[in-house]
C-alpha cells in the first residue's frame, strides 16, 4: 500500500524528467558559454600583451643578430683588404701573407658569429618562455645535466675546438708556415678549429687534431738561420779560406733573389771541429723565415766554386777501412783435451783395472 502510493506520487515527476533534463543541459551550456566568453574577455588583454611582447622579443633578437653578424663580417672583410693591400709592397716580407690572414680572420669571424647567434637567440628563447610564465628552473637544470653529459662524451671534440680557438687567437701559426707539431712536420696548408692540415716534405698531407698538439715549433716566424759546415784539409791556409768564404757570401748577398732573402752578411764563425787531417769551418747567415734551406744549398754551391778557384782544397774523402784479415785457424782448436786415462800409472787408470779372482784349491 505504501509502495503504490509512493509510486503514484513519483510518477508525474518521472514523466517530467526528460524535459527538465533538456532544460537543465541548455542552461548549463549557456552558463558555460557565458563563463568562457567572460574568461576570454577578461584575459584578452593579457593575451594580446603577451603576444606583442613575444613578437617584439623575436624581432629585436633577429635584428640584433643580423646587425652583429654583419658588423663582424664587415670587420673581417676590412682586415682582409688591409692584408691584400700590403701584399706586393716592400713590407710584405715582414708581414704574414694574405691567405694566412684571410683564413685566420675567417676562423675568428666564424667563432664570433656563432657565439653571438647562440647568446642572442638563447636569451630570446628564455625571455619568451618567461613571458609564457613557464618555470625555467627545471629546464635550466636539465640543460646543465645534458651539457655535462655531452661534455664528458665529446671531451676530445671540445678539447680540439678550444685548442684551435686559442691557436688562432694567439696566432701560433698560419697558412704557409713551416712548423714542427711533434706528431708531424711540414708546411701548413689549412688551419681549422678542429683540425690543422700539413703537407710533409714528401708531399703527404697530415691531418692533425688541435687537441693532440702539445708543442709547436714555428720555423717561419721572425727569422731563420742558414748554417753550413765547410770541411777543409788541415794543411790549408785558414785565413785564406775565411777570406774566400766571406767574399763569396758578399757576392751572393748582392745578387738576385738572394739580396732579399739574406738579412745579414754571411759570417764565418770559426772552427767547430779540429781533427788530425781535417778542420771544419762554421758559416752562418740570417735569412727570411722559411728560406734557410734554399740559402744553404746556394751558399754551399758558391763556397765550393770559390774555394776551387782560390786553390783551397777541401778535405779528401776518407778511404773505406779495409777489413782486417782473419787470423789463421788454430789447428789444435778441434783437438780434445788430454785424458787422465791415457797414463797407465795414473790413479784414474789404476781404478779402472779389473780385480784379479782368487785361485781355487789353494
Amino acid at each position: 500500500m505504501y509502495w503504490s502510493a509512493s509510486t503514484a506520487a513519483t510518477a508525474p515527476l518521472k514523466a517530467a524528467t526528460p524535459g527538465q533534463a533538456a532544460s537543465t543541459s541548455l542552461d548549463e551550456a549557456t552558463q558555460k558559454a557565458t563563463n568562457a566568453a567572460g574568461w576570454v574577455q577578461e584575459n584578452w588583454g593579457t593575451w594580446v600583451e603577451s603576444g606583442l611582447k613575444m613578437l617584439l622579443i623575436v624581432v629585436i633578437a633577429v635584428v640584433l643578430r643580423h646587425v652583429i653578424r654583419r658588423t663582424i663580417t664587415k670587420l673581417i672583410e676590412r682586415m682582409n683588404r688591409t692584408a691584400a693591400a700590403a701584399e706586393g709592397t716592400a713590407l710584405a716580407g715582414l708581414l704574414v701573407n694574405a691567405e694566412r690572414r684571410r683564413q685566420r680572420s675567417e676562423a675568428i669571424g666564424s667563432v664570433l658569429r656563432s657565439v653571438a647567434s647562440f647568446v642572442i637567440m638563447g636569451t630570446a628563447a628564455l625571455t619568451v618562455l618567461s613571458v609564457l610564465q613557464i618555470n625555467l628552473a627545471p629546464l635550466l637544470a636539465s640543460a646543465g645535466v645534458a651539457g655535462v653529459a655531452i661534455g664528458f662524451g665529446a671531451r676530445n671534440l671540445v678539447t680540439d675546438f678550444l685548442s684551435g680557438v686559442f691557436m688562432i687567437l694567439e696566432d701560433q701559426y698560419g697558412v704557409g708556415d713551416e712548423i714542427d707539431a711533434g706528431v708531424a712536420t711540414g708546411t701548413v696548408i689549412e688551419v681549422g678549429l678542429r683540425v690543422t692540415k700539413l703537407r710533409g716534405p714528401n708531399g703527404a698531407i697530415w691531418y692533425i687534431r688541435n687537441g693532440e698538439v702539445k708543442r709547436i715549433g714555428n720555423l717561419s716566424q721572425g727569422w731563420s738561420t742558414a748554417g753550413v759546415d765547410v770541411v777543409i784539409a788541415a794543411d790549408q791556409d785558414l785565413r785564406r779560406a775565411r777570406e774566400v768564404i766571406t767574399a763569396a757570401g758578399e757576392v751572393m748577398s748582392k745578387s738576385e733573389p738572394w739580396n732579399e732573402l739574406l738579412w745579414e752578411p754571411v759570417q764565418v764563425l770559426g772552427l767547430s771541429e779540429v781533427h788530425l787531417d781535417t778542420v771544419t769551418l762554421s758559416v752562418s747567415a740570417k735569412t727570411m723565415p722559411g728560406k734557410a734551406a734554399g740559402v744553404e744549398r746556394e751558399l754551399r754551391w758558391r763556397i765550393k766554386h770559390a774555394l776551387d778557384e782560390a786553390g783551397v782544397h777541401l778535405a779528401p774523402r776518407p778511404a773505406p777501412e779495409e777489413e782486417e784479415e782473419a787470423a789463421p785457424a788454430d789447428p789444435t782448436a778441434a783437438i780434445a783435451a788430454p785424458s787422465a786415462l791415457n797414463n797407465p800409472s795414473s790413479p784414474q787408470s789404476t781404478a779402472t783395472d779389473p780385480l784379479s779372482s782368487p785361485v781355487l784349491g789353494k
